[in-house]
């Protein structure tokens, strides 16, 4: 299961915050380079993650981004769903469209598990366990 490039980047965006210090601003510009995202699609995901209230968004001069609460109380469970990566893991891993226990596919029974351990683990991982973690960006 691989997430969208928009997560991704949300991911990798909030991660190096966390990872690098809560007590300064970030500008734009400053992530797009260090993380290597294109700076129009970096500037549209952090209007995301401001409205989803992950970061503040200070403007001015001397503005930038930072977290908006703590690197614990933000899960990656929590990003998934402000950029409704979610939704695509209860679709039919065949791609037939939905897939429940009425209208299964070949691989339904077998993939229950799997997905739900996925789910656990991105509930159980927060910013604050990726920050100590030494991890490309």
């Amino acid at each position: 299961m691989q997430l969208h490039n928009t997560t991704q980047y949300a991911i990798r965006i909030l991660s190096y915050i966390a990872k690098y210090g809560t007590s300064r601003l970030y500008s734009a510009k400053e992530l797009s380079e260090t993380l290597n995202i294109p700076y129009k699609f970096l500037t549209k995901i952090m209007t995301t993650l401001v409205k989803s209230d992950f970061v503040d968004s200070i403007k001015g001069r001397e503005g930038g981004y930072k977290l908006s609460r703590s690197a614990q109380s933000i899960s990656v469970y929590d990003i998934l769903g402000s950029f409704k990566e979610l939704e695509d893991d209860s679709k039919c891993v065949l791609g037939i469209g939905e897939c429940d226990g009425n209208n299964k596919c070949a691989l339904h029974d077998q993939w229950i598990e799997p997905r739900d351990l996925i789910r656990k683990m991105y509930k159980d991982t927060t910013l604050d366990k990726l920050e100590g973690q030494d991890f490309k960006m």
